[in-house]
């Protein structure tokens, strides 16, 4: 499938597995609340877990996150590998993509195929690990588990045999400033 019917399938609604900026994942449209449920019960985690969203800029995540502290610039942009960041209050976004206290982890991804997906659909992705909820996350597709392969509507093809052993670090940041390491 080309990123265009996977563009299209997208705004449809539909699920995807495809290597992100950092290790294979599931996504879909992170405004599309329905989507975002399928992916929760295929990965078989809790209601409560949030997910990670991709953005192609600051322009999209001011969007979404309107009040955040101005160090959030430099951190990203000083990041030596991908930053998700937790941010509060976020808004427009699908209600199981927040955590119970409304915020979201966003990162801005310099991906060039996210970043295709994203433009293309003028939405965030969603970005959760492509496995089943307590297994571990795979490097690269042939470790994806036959139940998610079979889970998903659209796989894409891209970086097949790549190998991918890079989560993102996240932290978390207050309206505030204040910054907590979470990994």
């Amino acid at each position: 499938m080309d990123f265009k019917e996977t563009i299209t399938a997208l705004r449809e609604g539909k699920t995807l597995l495809y290597p992100s900026d950092t290790i294979w994942g599931i996504g879909c449209d992170a405004t599309n609340d329905e989507s975002c449920q399928r992916i929760t019960a295929l990965k078989g985690r809790s209601d409560d877990k949030s997910f990670i969203v991709l953005v192609d800029s600051f322009a999209m995540l001011e969007y979404y996150i309107p009040e955040f502290p101005e160090v959030c610039y430099d951190l990203v942009d000083l990041a030596t590998r991908p930053l998700t960041i937790i941010y509060p209050n976020a808004q427009r976004l699908a209600p199981s993509v927040l955590a119970n206290d409304g915020s979201v982890g966003i990162r801005v991804t310099k991906d060039p195929n996210c970043l295709k997906l994203i433009r293309g659909m003028r939405k965030p992705l969603v970005s959760t690990s492509a496995n089943l909820s307590g297994s571990a996350s795979p490097n690269c597709f042939d470790e994806v588990q036959t139940e998610i392969k079979q889970g998903v509507d659209l796989i894409l093809e891209e970086r097949l045999t790549e190998k991918m052993t890079t989560p993102s670090q996240i932290i978390k940041i207050g309206v505030s400033g204040d910054v907590k390491v979470i990994r």
